[in-house]
């Protein structure tokens, strides 16, 4: 079943109608080409789902009843934060989307000093848009009730002033090398339900010393992900495969 994020705030009761509009209800019209007496989820801004049916409309616009209301758990009981360096190619949109299919809170990307890609400043909002829209349709595909934010930070000192969270880890090669595998688990342990994590990564050619030892100075603090040294947009995906391993399967 098909769904959608609502972006009015609606009456989340059985037998109530609201008005769909705006991309959801062409693409549940004229892609999906929903009929009248069809039905979907909707997400309402207070991430309750709805399934409603179609009462009837055109391309524009559609009046649909609402005939059950759920509120189900399916997100991450620790939001994590994937805060990455600008990498090059789609790799940004690879993390945005399989990052949200596995649970991410948000995203932040930032300048760092081995980035071989950087965003020009008149072409990012434009990228920022085109991340969110890839957020959100992969939000709908994996039947989440929340779209991560995205988001640009100029430096890692921009990245720990101004995105909050509760405790933060750096995935770093060189704790890898060393063997250290442990303060992954130690940092989970520590955390409580709701609490903000964030996962800081480096770009293709990683983070120097002097980025790592800025992040430290802030309380985000080294972690090894295995043995293997992973792409820049695999590390992400093992890191929320991780979490969710913790705090949902254990």
């Amino acid at each position: 079943m098909q769904r959608y994020f609502l972006k009015n705030p609606i009456n989340p009761e059985v037998g109530s109608q609201f008005e769909l509009t705006g991309d959801a209800v062409h693409h549940w019209i004229k892609v999906m080409r929903a009929q009248v007496g069809d039905q979907a989820e909707f997400v309402t801004t207070d991430h309750q789902v709805v399934f409603g049916k179609l009462l009837g409309g055109t391309a524009q616009t559609a009046q649909v009843t609402v005939v059950k209301v759920t509120t189900p758990q399916v997100e991450l009981p620790v939001p994590v934060t994937i805060a990455c360096g600008v990498s090059k190619g789609d790799k940004t949109e690879q993390i945005v989307q399989r990052g949200t299919e596995l649970g991410a809170s948000a995203f932040v990307f930032f300048d760092c000093q081995y980035a071989v890609a950087k965003w020009a400043p008149n072409k990012r909002a434009r990228k920022l848009e085109r991340l969110a829209k890839i957020a959100q349709s992969a939000a709908e595909q994996s039947h989440r009730t929340v779209v991560p934010t995205v988001s640009y930070q100029a430096s890692l000192t921009d990245l720990v002033t101004n995105v909050p969270f509760d405790a933060g880890v750096v995935a770093w090669e060189e704790s890898a090398k060393q063997g250290e595998s442990s303060q992954l688990v130690q940092t989970l342990k520590s955390m409580t339900a709701n609490q903000r994590l964030l996962a800081v990564f480096g770009p293709e050619g990683g983070l120097t010393s002097d980025e790592v030892a800025t992040l430290t100075a802030s309380q985000v603090v080294p972690a090894g992900l295995g043995p293997r040294i992973m792409r820049a947009e695999t590390a992400p995906m093992y890191l929320l495969s991780a979490v969710s391993f913790w705090c949902e399967l254990v």
